[in-house]
């Protein structure tokens, strides 16, 4: 029996709903509403300040939190622009304010600079390092909306962006950059082989709308070798961090205090059905327990080498 493959919308009932209409627009160009994107930026920024300083990170993470917000939506609105022609023609995305003309172009690109100003009241705040370590990523946010017209891998570009928290908050929680480098070299590559999993899985939503647009994505380059794909980039996941828990602490606890994070890996791929868009929506979102998971990793095995 052939499964058939229905494009879940990607407005959906929310909170934002109760807003005015004007309001709950621009609420949705920023996802205000899916805040999973918030989290899957924000939990790298805490795994690379703690790999750095165990002791520094703490007053940093309320800034992380905010400077999440704020680039996750921006990031978006910047997206929503750039790809508005490709969007009209994906069923999961037509609805868009941008795509729809419910924004107006010129509209979102004020919103833009909006929150980018936001962004950068955050930036002014953390150490001259880290500055300067976080103004590297605009390249790779600026160039990401085209990598889907460019490459079958628009996703490792996604996970080069997406985690650049790890470097910023390894420099802003250790200014001297007096940390193992390749402790946070490790720990950047397995985030990368995470998004390289939870966006293959999203990706999966959009299969038929995308090769009818000519967008490219590892879903479809992966075809019926999607699962495993996603098995493999989880597994990569897995054995990166530990190996840079390892170097870390230099201790074999390092594997333990990962196996939460690597049973609800596990899970994921178990759990995950190409085919129904319902539960790769479902297994995208438990993401946002996956970087928790990554980041008490990271506490379990400094709590277990200090004792």
């Amino acid at each position: 029996m052939v499964k058939l493959h229905i494009p879940t919308p990607d407005a959906v009932p929310t909170w934002v709903d109760r807003l005015p209409p004007r309001a709950a627009a621009y609420a949705r160009l920023a996802r205000f509403d899916r805040p999973a994107g918030i989290w899957l930026l924000f939990w790298p920024c805490l795994v690379g300040a703690f790999l750095a300083e165990p002791a520094g990170w703490w007053p940093l993470w309320p800034l992380f939190l905010l400077g999440s917000i704020a680039m996750r939506a921006g990031g978006c609105v910047y997206n929503d622009i750039v790809d508005r022609e490709l969007d009209r023609k994906v069923a999961r995305t037509a609805a868009r304010p941008v795509a729809s003309g419910a924004i107006a172009v010129r509209s979102a690109w004020i919103f833009l600079v909006l929150l980018s100003l936001a962004g950068l009241v955050v930036l002014v705040v953390l150490p001259v390092q880290a500055q300067i370590v976080a103004l590297g990523s605009l390249l790779l946010v600026a160039a990401y909306p085209f990598m889907k017209r460019i490459t079958w891998w628009p996703q490792a570009w996604l996970g080069l962006t997406f985690n650049w928290g790890v470097p910023v908050g390894w420099a802003a929680a250790d200014p001297a950059l007096r940390a193992d480098l390749p402790v946070m070299l490790l720990a950047y590559a397995a985030c990368i082989a995470w998004t390289l999993g939870y966006d293959s899985i999203y990706a999966a939503q959009d299969i038929e709308d995308d090769a009818l647009a000519g967008v490219k994505s590892s879903a479809r380059r992966l075809g019926p070798r999607l699962k495993q794909g996603v098995g493999l980039f989880y597994a990569a996941t897995f054995a990166l961090l530990v190996a840079a828990i390892w170097r870390w602490t230099g201790s074999p606890l390092a594997l333990v205090a990962s196996l939460p994070l690597g049973l609800h890996l596990a899970w994921q791929v178990n759990r995950f059905d190409p085919a129904s868009t319902q539960s790769a929506l479902s297994c995208f979102r438990a993401n946002r327990t996956t970087g928790a998971l990554m980041v008490l990793a990271v506490l379990l095995a400094a709590f277990s080498a200090a004792a």
